[in-house]
């Protein structure tokens, strides 16, 4: 280790301190030991933006009442297919993983469950909520309106949409199953947020001013645009999710959508939901091996020049998640100054003591 160099931090004493931080603010012991799992595992699968990151804007939310800290997670509507779970404005990741637990609960007994959500909160990467449906053999899709409107619709000027991720998992033989997560824009707010933090500049292409010229400088975001991905189609996408996980739900979309960084004590309505099919629903008794035949397909196409092998989608992370709860998360000096500065503010322990 270099001579100044902190080292990783320990999972457990990470998953501890975001749980102590959540109790001071009256969160269940209960709900602070799975959300703070959650959370932590969002840093150990690499989507470091959505994970023990977002630490800040939790607690301020539950501080100045944006979000319910006692939060009763029910079943407002339901079918043999299909519910809608209710988050009574709670912390999001409480509603989303009752959502894909009840979604693979249904898919085992009718081939397909499809679970919304209303009243829900940020829930850090939708990647957590369909990764165990490809681990128990099934198809896993997830999706969000995004918890602040960072884009206008196409052709427009009105911010009236938000990032609206996706993501689909995918069983295969692999030692990794196929998991997609990626937001409708080019580059996901949180990326932005993290560039803001460790004082980076922002590359061109992710943001626009409103004349229509680059911004790079992620201090300015509220000054412009993000992109949608794929111009008119990326827009088109986003919208669709905005219907399914929003609209559907009777959850915010539009203007209806709450910044919930910005505003701290109103109710967001996030709506998210989360999907869970069986291939035995189709006959396919040998559905991974197939995936694993096309997935070696791929791997095997001849690099271009300058490119790297191809890979897909969720390639290497169940390697790198077991290493990384052997030996610790790295965590960039930016996120470590912030949570000392958490710790020092709400009187915790110091996570890295």
């Amino acid at each position: 280790m270099a001579e100044g160099d902190p080292g990783p931090v320990e999972v457990s004493k990470l998953a501890a301190f975001v749980a102590e931080a959540l109790a001071s603010q009256g969160v269940p012991d209960a709900d602070c030991a799975v959300v703070a799992e959650t959370m932590v595992d969002a840093d150990i699968y690499g989507y470091g933006t959505h994970g023990v990151f977002r630490l800040r804007q939790y607690m301020a939310r539950l501080r100045d009442g944006g979000c319910n800290p006692t939060a009763s997670i029910t079943i407002a509507h339901e079918t043999v297919a299909t519910a809608l779970i209710d988050g009574d404005n709670g912390l999001g990741h409480l509603a989303m993983i009752a959502a894909r637990d009840l979604a693979i609960e249904k898919a085992r007994g009718a081939g397909i469950g499809w679970v919304g959500v209303r009243r829900g909160n940020h829930a850090g990467p939708l990647a957590l909520y369909v990764r165990p449906q490809a681990e128990a053999g099934l198809i896993g899709m997830a999706a969000a309106v995004g918890s602040a409107n960072h884009v206008p619709p196409f052709g427009g000027s009105d911010l009236l949409l938000g990032t609206n991720p996706i993501a689909i998992s995918v069983p295969s033989a692999d030692a990794d199953p196929f998991v997609m997560d990626m937001a409708t824009t080019v580059a996901a707010m949180g990326k932005i947020k993290t560039l803001i933090q460790q004082g980076q500049p922002m590359p061109e292409g992710w943001m626009v001013g409103r004349d229509g010229a680059p911004l790079t400088d992620p201090n300015k975001k509220s000054e412009g645009f993000l992109l949608p991905i794929g111009g008119a189609k990326g827009f088109g996408l986003s919208v669709a999710i905005g219907l399914m996980a929003g609209v559907l739900n009777g959850a915010a979309f539009g203007s209806d959508v709450v910044d919930f960084t910005n505003d701290t004590t109103s109710q967001t309505n996030t709506g998210q939901f989360v999907m869970a099919l069986d291939p035995l629903a189709f006959g396919m008794t040998d559905f991974k091996a197939r995936a694993k035949h096309v997935f070696d397909e791929m791997r095997a196409s001849e690099p271009l020049p300058g490119y790297d092998p191809v890979r897909l989608p969720g390639e290497g992370k169940t390697a790198m998640a077991k290493r990384r709860r052997n030996t610790g998360l790295t965590l960039n000096p930016a996120l470590r100054r912030d949570l000392l500065a958490l710790a020092a503010e709400y009187g915790l322990s110091d996570p890295f003591a």
